[in-house]
């Protein structure tokens, strides 16, 4: 396989061709001086892309958006979006750039998407940069999520540029550069919507089919076909958050994709003890985006995209909204059955045991670990062995005689995930030049099932003082 160098990169411009009224050009800002801090190999040789080309000044320049190819057109994407809750029509790429599409080496078309590169006319007001912890952190949680077999964005590379960045303090800038299957969010289609540019939406839906639902387009209703398409990888994407408890943060609607990937890690964390009303974002004081309240957010959402889709999905508003309102009504439905079929890897529950006797033993286990307060994830990997808190033998003794296969919960359950305390200890010691915790962190995280030797820590729950007062924060 030849790997692109600057003389054969390509950088396609479909989106800025298809939606040019969503396109705004622009150009990302200098980088005084780029220092590369991580860059993803693996994902680079997927990308067909040359890592040690990567490392050069060429190479930089174009992971800041500084050098980009020729016939590139880098643009800041616009769209809207609910805030908790909040309507905001203008939102768009204030700090992001979509330097444009690329084919990977399995065909596929990917966006290459910077983020802290500097203000577009989406910004708002803001700086348009980003500082190096938050970039660290959604390059660690994004990597971690695709190991564990999340659908998410995926990060190639985090490059200091030299920039400081004014927040509480002054700190070090950082561009992470993103991949994604798309950007377009529930918050692009709202953005067109309100603008009632009903030949623009038309292109936008297609766009969206023929990029992440191509059946849809040969259904009797295409455009019914992409709501029922979204509720369904949205109900598989929040119940694989659900199982291994991921916190979100902030599920806006500008913050939920069309393709069903995970995007935009701001405040999100994991838990360690079980608690439905788990909150990390400093922002998030209602408790809006908390664990348990994933499901119902994702689904309001949902709402909000049906909304959008209205007059294409049929001219009489009323058949469109009850053609509508059928399909978001499943959401709950698909979740429901892609959370038990989850619980069931996770339990080792072999086919011939019942839905019902699934969600009874699911239901009575997520209630004594939440009056328990036990980890989460240290829970369910002792489990793989056997091995239950003297409060969970009731529960294990109607588990046990169902035969449990240890080998799949071993598969479906991690050792490893980005445990608050040890991203933290990362970001910190990244910050002040130490990269050596960020790159062991990754060597646990991105290898999540493998139990190994030598990294016994990155298996433990935080100590207790630190989960009493951890906070997270979305990083603009």
């Amino acid at each position: 396989m030849s790997l692109a160098s600057d003389a054969t990169v390509v950088l396609g411009t479909r989106f800025a061709d298809d939606l040019p009224e969503l396109a705004v050009r622009w150009q990302a800002e200098p980088a005084p001086a780029p220092r590369l801090l991580v860059l993803n190999e693996p994902l680079a040789a997927e990308l067909g892309l040359d890592p040690d080309w990567l490392r050069t000044d060429d190479g930089l320049g174009l992971l800041v958006g500084t050098r980009v190819p020729d016939g590139a057109q880098p643009v800041a994407q616009g769209y809207a979006g609910h805030q908790f809750g909040g309507w905001v029509p203008r939102l768009g790429d204030g700090r992001a750039l979509l330097l444009g599409e690329l084919v990977d080496t399995a065909g596929r078309l990917r966006d290459l998407h910077l983020k802290g590169s500097g203000p577009t006319p989406f910004a708002r007001g803001g700086d348009g940069l980003a500082a190096v912890g938050p970039m660290l952190r959604e390059y660690i949680v994004s990597e971690a999520m695709h190991a564990l077999g999340i659908p998410t964005t995926r990060s190639l590379s985090v490059v200091a540029t030299g920039r400081p960045v004014q927040r509480e303090t002054v700190l070090d800038g950082a561009v992470l550069a993103r991949v994604a299957s798309s950007h377009l969010r529930v918050g692009t289609f709202q953005y067109v919507a309100a603008a009632g540019e009903l030949e623009v939406l038309r292109r936008l839906a297609d766009h969206a089919i023929a990029r992440h639902y191509p059946a849809a387009a040969e259904a009797d209703n295409p455009y019914l076909a992409l709501l029922d398409a979204v509720v369904s990888a949205q109900a598989g994407l929040i119940a694989q958050w659900m199982l291994v408890g991921f916190v979100h943060g902030v599920m806006n609607t500008d913050n939920m994709t069309i393709s069903g990937e995970t995007i935009d890690y701001g405040p999100c964390a994991f838990m360690d003890a079980f608690d439905a009303q788990t909150v990390f974002s400093s922002i998030d004081s209602w408790g809006r985006y908390a664990y348990g309240n994933q499901p119902g957010i994702a689904a309001w959402n949902l709402a909000r995209f049906a909304e959008t889709l209205l007059p294409l999905i049929a001219d009489d508003q009323d058949q469109a909204i009850a053609h509508a309102t059928v399909s978001v009504q499943e959401f709950p439905h698909r979740y429901a059955e892609a959370f038990r079929a989850g619980m069931r890897r996770k339990l080792g529950l072999r086919d011939n045991v019942s839905d019902a006797t699934v969600d009874e033993l699911t239901d009575d286990l997520l209630t004594t670990l939440a009056q328990e307060r036990v980890d989460h994830t240290s829970f369910f990997r002792a489990l793989c062995r056997d091995e239950v808190p003297a409060a969970f033998e009731d529960w294990a003794s109607r588990w046990r005689p169902l035969a449990p296969d240890t080998a799949a919960m071993r598969r479906a359950n991690p050792v490893y995930i980005p445990r608050n305390h040890l991203v933290e200890e990362a970001l910190t010691a990244a910050t002040e030049g130490d990269l050596g915790p960020l790159h062991r962190l990754l060597a646990a995280v991105t290898a999540p099932y493998q139990e190994r030797g030598g990294f016994e820590r990155y298996a433990e729950p935080a100590p207790e003082e630190f989960g009493r007062c951890f906070r997270t924060f979305c990083g603009t």
